[in-house]
């Protein structure tokens, strides 16, 4: 089964060919950093008017590069939920004139859902029961995965984002914007214990559930501090430092879930399963515990649209297809 998928919620614009939810035969993706670098962070308006400017363009690329016509579609997925409004807008709107246009079903994929997806490319051997870690800037959440389409949320923030944590501090730091890769490579040039940075707990509700806000504020008042006193900030401590304090914070409720549920698999997804760091002490948790990791290579941690096809496979399969008037939300539980 071939599905043309579309991936739209924040600053990647992107169009993928997948087969059967595990291969992939082409994987365009327009990256609008450029676009909102100068801003220091998305604006959503610029990023819903890129979407337009080449989302058709990148269809056409993906089906040349999957060596497919439009008659050999099966059928078209898209992210519907969560992101930004106006540009899940364009993709949806996108996705639902191509399946009119070619008269097949349209799919709509739950953006978290896609990214848990990811790991199936990845690993083909890889089947539910599971428990993810999902990590990135717009989201962090801890999911019990029964099924391809069964899933429960452990425990997730209550506040700020794992991802928008590292952003916001390297704000802060003079790093620019996007900031997750910037405070991983500042990290590796600094001492992680520098810096005595607060792991939040949270009270009441689940005992997986997380709070960034209080870690982001640490880092914003001593890089303040710094320069109001003009004491010296190092920087690269204060990355390292930052960057254990999140990865511990992450690895520890996600080992204690899988160890409670009784799962051996633990897969980490999302833009934030980029850092070395958090890679690094998931790797050596699992193999003290006896657990196999699946985390997916760099190129689909971020957002792509070939996580999408794969999650819409599974989605198909359960009967989860939509018609013409499908919405696109900013919001929506997994």
């Amino acid at each position: 089964m071939l599905i043309l998928s579309f991936e739209s919620s924040c600053d990647e614009t992107a169009v993928a060919v997948v087969e059967d939810g595990r291969r992939v035969l082409a994987d365009e993706i327009f990256s609008q950093v450029a676009l909102h670098e100068i801003y220091g962070g998305v604006v959503p308006e610029i990023a819903a008017r890129s979407h337009l400017e080449v989302i058709s363009l990148l269809a056409d690329r993906a089906l040349e590069k999957a060596g497919v016509t439009r008659r050999d579609i099966d059928a078209v997925a898209c992210t519907y939920a969560p992101g930004l409004i106006g540009a899940v807008l364009v993709g949806v709107n996108f996705a639902k004139s191509a399946a009119l246009a070619l008269g097949v079903p349209l799919i709509p994929v739950h953006h978290v859902r896609g990214h848990i997806a990811a790991n199936y490319l990845a690993y083909p051997e890889l089947e539910p029961p599971f428990v993810c870690l999902a990590i990135s800037g717009g989201n962090t959440m801890l999911v019990d995965v029964r099924g391809y389409t069964d899933m429960s949320i452990l425990g997730q923030t209550r506040d700020d984002a794992a991802g928008e944590c590292f952003d916001k501090s390297a704000r802060v730091l003079g790093l620019g914007y996007p900031g997750g890769k910037p405070i991983d490579d500042l990290s590796k040039r600094g001492d992680d214990r520098a810096y005595d940075l607060p792991r939040p707990t949270v009270n009441g509700g689940s005992p997986y559930d997380m709070s960034f806000s209080g870690l982001k504020t640490a880092v914003v008042n001593l890089a303040h501090h710094a320069e109001q006193t003009g004491e010296p900030l190092d920087k690269p401590g204060l990355a390292a430092s930052l960057c254990r304090a999140v990865s511990e914070m992450l690895v520890g409720r996600t080992m204690d879930a899988a160890a409670r549920l009784g799962y051996e698999n633990i897969a980490v997804a999302g833009g934030v399963a980029a850092n070395s760091r958090i890679r690094a002490d998931f790797e050596a948790a699992c193999q003290k515990a006896g657990k196999t990791l699946f985390v997916p290579p760099l190129r689909l941690c971020g957002d792509n649209a070939a996580m999408i096809g794969a999650q819409g496979y599974y989605e198909y399969l359960a009967g989860h297809t939509a018609g013409s008037d499908l919405n696109a939300y900013a919001t929506m539980e997994l």
